[in-house]
């Protein structure tokens, strides 16, 4: 199992502003709970004990949340003075990692998969980077993924429309070590300028998943996740609480059974 964990949630979200109003993206509510909470539930049913969340925009509001409601966690804030890009977050979230490995994912993102499974490839290929990849068809917004028959990834392609393909999922299992070696500027894309400018270079590995993923960083996706969550709730027939965040956890677990 892998112990520590980074978050990211230091964006703007910019395009969710229509809908998500003065708070940052993992603090997008769902059915009264902030969408951080999914994330944490996730990782901790997956063995991570330390959390390093990433922080920007709004950093207070989320700050606020996790001390009142997440009291017990293990947790370090990363603040963000100016945004420093998907890169410049992880190479500063790095620097309070205790490991030799974090795992590494998106607040506004949920990919339901086995983070055991994921770190196994990481071990057995001996990669400097692992990205959970997700299945995904009639596409235009990500780019795709490219592997060998080893799992080794062999390119990342530019956005297109793509029938069928493979995406990053915005999960990562990083060896902090050799991150860190590069000298890497302040501000920079972890996928552009690490990922794909080093990919002849380093071995980027990557592992296909065909679990639920979203990504609520659109108004019309994050309307899906709410009504998916609303629709497993009236199925399962689970009750609210007002104790601990505000649902009880085995509420939000029920609900990532159900996801696949």
């Amino acid at each position: 199992m892998i112990a520590e964990a980074i978050i990211l949630a230091g964006g703007l979200g910019t395009r969710l502003r229509s809908v998500v109003i003065d708070v940052p993206k993992c603090m997008a509510p769902v059915n009264g709970v902030p969408f951080i909470s999914f994330i944490i539930t996730y990782l901790k049913h997956e063995g991570v004990t330390r959390f390093i969340f990433s922080l920007g925009y709004k950093s207070e509001v989320v700050i606020d949340y996790l001390d009142s409601h997440f009291a017990e966690l293990e947790k370090v804030y990363v603040i963000e003075q100016e945004p420093l890009g998907t890169g410049g977050a992880i190479k500063k979230a790095c620097q309070s990692v205790r490991g030799q490995e974090v795992v590494i994912l998106n607040g506004d993102t949920i990919f339901n998969i086995g983070l055991s499974h994921l770190l196994t490839t990481h071990h057995v290929l001996d990669a400097a980077c692992t990205i959970a990849l997700a299945d995904m068809k009639d596409f235009d917004r990500y780019g795709c993924v490219e592997l060998d028959s080893h799992g080794i990834i062999t390119a990342f392609r530019e956005k297109t429309y793509r029938s069928q393909g493979f995406i990053n999922g915005g999960i990562y299992i990083l060896n902090v070590a050799q991150f860190l070696q590069k000298e890497l500027p302040l501000k920079f894309s972890f996928e552009k300028e690490y990922l794909e400018k080093y990919i002849a270079e380093r071995k980027f590995a990557g592992e296909v998943f065909y679990s639920y993923f979203i990504d609520i960083g659109v108004p019309e996706d994050y309307e899906a996740f709410q009504q998916k969550y609303s629709n497993s709730i009236v199925t399962n027939k689970i009750q609210s609480s007002d104790n601990d965040f505000g649902i009880v956890i085995e509420t939000i677990g029920a609900f990532f059974e159900l996801l696949d």
